[in-house]
């Protein structure tokens, strides 16, 4: 068991994937303590990669929890239809949440919603066809027909093998999760810059980014 929890922890946290992520990101965007940022479906913990803390507000699906700093502003809505006006923020930002929202339709609304709250935006997911399926971490199974992941994963990745699940809850895992394409991303995100983050030569991620222009203001 210790060797699996080294192996995962090697996997999302060894390699600094998110913090030359958000490294960049702050750079990209120019990113200060007055920059207004709308954190869609994220948490308050991934943004202590930043070496100054923007003014972020967390929008989820579900309550925040109690352990979210006071300096966070919070709200509680559903990412594909949120109430805020048009160019709300100065920066919609997502991480590795389109992918959870349901079917292209949905996946659809959400980058609509994106792009119209946020001046400028940047929005990550994991890519269709990466080596390494992320929330398993299990190499081209994703590649495979559903019926034949649904019956390796619990003996084939490292989240079965360290977390033990049910075949029912492998089921649910599978059927919330659908990673884009490049065409698909590029569809759901005509006016911005596709980025690809590689991982040994392969793209790993694809990322959305359109910077703010005073014209969206």
């Amino acid at each position: 068991m210790n060797a699996i929890i080294r192996i995962t922890t090697f996997l999302r946290e060894g390699l600094k994937f998110q913090q030359r992520r958000m490294k960049a990101f702050a750079r990209t965007f120019d990113v200060t303590a007055d920059t207004r940022i709308l954190d869609v479906g994220g948490y308050h913990q991934y943004w202590y990669h930043l070496d100054q803390m923007p003014q972020v507000t967390l929008l989820n699906i579900y309550p925040p929890g109690d352990d979210v700093p006071p300096h966070f502003a919070t709200t509680q809505q559903n990412a594909c239809a949120m109430t805020y006006p048009d160019r709300a923020f100065e920066i919609a930002f997502s991480n590795s949440v389109i992918e959870h929202v349901g079917g292209p339709k949905e996946q659809a609304a959400f980058a609509s919603e994106v792009r119209r709250v946020g001046n400028g935006y940047y929005v990550q997911a994991p890519y269709r066809w990466a080596l390494i399926e992320p929330h398993f971490i299990a190499p081209f199974l994703h590649w495979l027909p559903r019926p034949i992941y649904r019956k390796l994963a619990r003996w084939l990745s490292v989240r079965g093998w360290a977390a033990r699940p049910s075949q029912h809850e492998i089921d649910e895992m599978i059927d919330e999760i659908r990673l884009p394409t490049y065409r698909e991303f590029q569809a759901y995100f005509p006016d911005a810059k596709i980025h690809r983050e590689k991982f040994l030569g392969t793209t790993k991620s694809l990322i959305a980014v359109r910077l703010p222009t005073p014209e969206r203001a």
